[in-house]
């Protein structure tokens, strides 16, 4: 039984600059399958072990940055519940008919006090891993790149944390597993719906709507030193690491896409339960907390969002 009525992340609508340019980097050097494109232009990607048809679209655009983070929920009736308690909340809510994504159902699209958008879905089409479900090997043969497994999570950045924070907490129930506090003023957040460290991120920032990363899991911090070898091989522009962050356990390295959108791979984090008391960092050890190795911030870590 799940944790929560949301099960998890389930897609991410990523704007780029150049969708042929874009398409290389996350079929071919992330390491993404590509499943399907539509009508409007729109490329449609997932891990190899997702079951899903997709959890990344690529659409070009103007600028680069985040359209929407979706969630698949438990049901069709938890899609209705949730519907009517984030319009007493106050968000803007609609709903986008089935098809409007290619295999994916109803979904119900509302804002956040930070100026993001989100989406709830109940049904999308399964594609699965290729592994069947009988007798299964335990990975496919041909993954190109990376080769992670899953889409995992979105850090965002936005001026009124705190009304996102009561947003998914209140009315979509995740739990708070890890906070960054100055004195008594929560500047990041770190959020679950399942038992993983966090299913998303929010870091309090001046504008609205800004989009920090996307992450992807890999199984072992040997992949992840595998990542730093092809962000090499490739000239891909490297951000950060390989490292470990203090906030999470995760390990990890942080690149950009062609467009300057910011990817993740890593490994590791921890099992959360909802008795579990939320782990807590000061900002005076904000450099152990984000990069554990060298305890020093990084500006263009910390500023550089689409």
């Amino acid at each position: 039984m799940a944790l929560s009525a949301v099960l998890r992340p389930g897609h991410v609508c990523l704007r780029v600059l150049d969708l042929d340019a874009a398409i290389v980097h996350y079929r071919d050097r992330l390491g993404l399958q590509e499943t399907d494109r539509d009508e409007q232009g729109r490329v449609y990607f997932k891990g190899w072990d997702e079951q899903d048809w997709f959890s990344v679209v690529l659409r070009e655009a103007d600028s680069p940055g985040m359209d929407y983070l979706g969630f698949r929920v438990l049901n069709e009736d938890h899609l209705a519940r949730y519907e009517e308690a984030l319009r007493a909340f106050g968000c803007q809510v609609e709903r986008i008919p089935a098809g409007e994504l290619r295999h994916c159902g109803e979904r119900v699209r509302f804002d956040s006090p930070t100026g993001h958008w989100f989406e709830l879905y109940a049904s999308k089409d399964c594609k699965g891993n290729g592994l069947g479900r009988l007798n299964p090997n335990p990975w496919p043969e041909g993954l190109k790149g990376m080769q992670p497994s899953r889409f995992d999570h979105c850090l965002i950045y936005g001026d009124d944390l705190d009304g996102t924070v009561r947003l998914f907490r209140e009315v979509l129930a995740f739990d708070l597993t890890e906070q960054i506090m100055e004195g008594d003023l929560m500047v990041g957040a770190f959020l679950t719906c399942s038992n993983k460290a966090h299913d998303i991120a929010i870091i309090r920032h001046p504008e609205k709507g800004r989009f920090h990363h996307a992450s992807f899991l890999l199984g072992t911090w040997e992949e992840v030193l595998r990542a730093a070898d092809l962000i090499s091989m490739h000239d891909i522009s490297l951000d950060i690491g390989p490292t470990r962050h203090g906030i999470t356990r995760g390990r990890t390295i942080y690149f950009f896409d062609p467009s300057g959108n910011r990817n993740e791979v890593f490994c590791g984090d921890y099992t959360w339960y909802p008795d579990h008391q939320p782990i807590t960092w000061t900002t005076d050890q904000l450099g152990r907390a984000i990069f554990f190795h060298d305890r020093k911030l990084n500006e263009n870590f910390l500023s550089v969002v689409t």
